[in-house]
């Protein structure tokens, strides 16, 4: 947590709970002990009508984990799924899964809602390649507290103590054998993750990591090729408001706790706000759009008391990632972009990060993750069977401008 600032004069019109909290089941609050981080405090069935991978039992569960923004120890909710069957000698290797954005209300929460359609064939994916998924809500998400959206050391302590209450829990059912899986969010919550293991989680047995749809950046030297990410992806007056609204309220609110992010939203942008304090993205998206609003006009001009820390806390300062690491970038993916994710790739390569990196041509930010599947699978598998895989590093090349997408591709 930052230092302590003068608070500007917040709104007085009621928005809602402040952290987004509220909305979800009495499983998602704990009132016993937390204990030591990664303990497994209960589970329940998850839902038969929720959506879900198709062939596996499908868990909640809660856990106990460690703050990365300096709460202490805190709770955590996610979901669980195991193949259906008998385990293998030794038990079901693990996909630590780290989810996409979602929102950062409680009810945005995957084990609340459900994965998404598209989520829910991958991780069945998965499954079908003999892995068990363990997967993180992440912090606040469910839980009480604010959710430190794209917060890497906040989201890496959730996934890691997440699988560490998975084995711990299902002794005999799951090996410590874990490949990291992460989309969107997830990608530099699945870098932290594994960033993170050796100090956070050393006895777990992490043989990879795959990151699709990168949006994390690191702070180091760069390449002559480097292009810097447009106002659009780093400056919420250019975003899409609902994604300049997590920022405010989930970022900013996390590194600043004695603030009210509604300190920071203009008038225009208060019912936007209270929106997010209780729905999830795509109705961020849906309401920005119906009212025609811009970034300019839902967030007052000087941001800088907030904005000036999260670059901070949100880029990596070593790009030297414990490998083997599979990135996959679809080149028309037009949300995350593709030279932002060029530029994280080379910064890994030449931190010597043992790396493949695969591009869709046509594919975009979404479509990717499922094709991806073809050989992010099969790297996973060579892992498993003690396979080296070869990095590809040196004949990498710069993207080029973003692609239409394939027809089909919504």
């Amino acid at each position: 947590m930052q230092p302590a600032m003068a608070a500007p004069a917040a709104a007085t019109t009621d928005l809602g709970n402040i952290d987004g909290d509220g909305g979800v089941s009495p499983f998602y609050r704990w009132s016993g002990k937390i204990g030591t981080p990664g303990h497994m405090l209960r589970q329940e069935a998850l839902p038969a009508n929720l959506p879900q991978p198709q062939d596996a039992r499908a868990t909640r569960i809660l856990y106990s984990s460690t703050s990365g923004v300096g709460r202490g120890a805190i709770i955590v909710s996610g979901m669980m799924f195991i193949p259906q069957g008998k385990a293998p000698k030794g038990g079901w290797p693990v996909v630590a899964w780290a989810h996409g954005t979602t929102g950062f209300a409680d009810p945005c929460a995957p084990s609340w809602t459900g994965p998404s359609a598209r989520d829910a064939e991958y991780l069945g994916r998965w499954l079908k390649a003999g892995f068990a998924v363990v997967a993180s809500d992440y912090e606040g998400l469910g839980t009480p507290g604010v959710h430190p959206y794209l917060m890497w050391r906040s989201e890496g302590r959730s996934v890691l103590d997440g699988v560490r209450a998975a084995l711990a829990a299902g002794k005999g059912t799951l090996a410590n054998r874990v490949i990291v899986v992460g989309q969107s969010q997830g990608s530099g919550a699945a870098l932290g993750t594994t960033y993170l293991a050796k100090s956070y989680a050393p006895k777990l047995n992490i043989l990879g990591t795959v990151a699709t749809g990168l949006v994390m950046t690191f702070d180091t030297p760069h390449d002559a090729d480097y292009v810097a990410k447009s106002k659009a992806m780093t400056d919420v007056h250019f975003m899409n408001p609902g994604f300049g609204m997590l920022r405010i309220a989930g970022i900013d609110r996390s590194l600043h706790h004695e603030l009210d992010p509604a300190a920071f939203v203009q008038p225009a942008g208060y019912p936007l706000l209270k929106a997010a304090r209780t729905q999830c993205l795509h109705a961020l998206f849906d309401m920005a759009d119906q009212n025609k609003l811009t970034g300019e006009q839902v967030f007052v001009p000087d941001l800088q008391p907030i904005d000036g820390t999260m670059e901070a806390n949100f880029e990596f300062k070593d790009a030297h990632i414990p490998g083997p690491l599979f990135v996959g970038t679809g080149l028309a993916d037009d949300m995350a972009g593709t030279q932002g994710q060029y530029n994280a790739v080379k910064a890994m390569c030449a931190a010597g990060t043992n790396l493949q990196w695969h591009t869709y041509p046509g594919e975009d930010h979404g479509s990717t993750v499922n094709t991806s599947a073809k050989d992010s699978i099969p790297f996973a598998l060579a892992l498993l069977a003690g396979k080296l895989p070869t990095s590809n590093c040196a004949t990498i090349s710069p993207p080029g401008p973003v692609q239409k997408r394939n027809p089909g591709v919504s």
